[in-house]
């Protein structure tokens, strides 16, 4: 079974193409070589900046947290019980969440 040189070279070019296409995202990503100097140093954020950023991040989940508890709080006082294997589970929820809302538009 001999082949044509056609396809001998097509399936060359063929192969080639899919190597450097499969080599090439991760030069992409690589960001390629460092700046040199004073490029390199502006570049990077300071520890400053970053223990600022992580102080605002770890604040925001506190918040999330806070916000999260208190929402479930306020349905367990209304009814819900999370930890009780209910078949009429998402009756149950939303009858909370009524509860709940109608409680909040009376306090209002």
């Amino acid at each position: 079974m001999t082949s044509s040189p056609a396809k001998k070279w097509a399936v060359l070019l063929a192969s080639v193409v899919l190597s450097v296409a499969s080599v090439a995202p991760a030069f992409a990503q690589s960001g390629g070589s460092a700046p040199a100097g004073d490029e390199a140093t502006a570049a990077k954020p300071s520890a400053a900046s970053k223990a600022a950023a992580k102080a605002q991040r770890k604040a925001a989940r506190k918040e999330a947290r806070a916000k999260k508890n208190a929402e479930l709080k306020q349905l367990e006082s209304n009814g819900y019980n999370p930890s009780r294997n209910d078949p009429n589970y998402p009756t149950d929820l939303q009858n909370a969440q009524k509860k709940a809302a109608a409680g909040a538009a009376a306090s209002q």
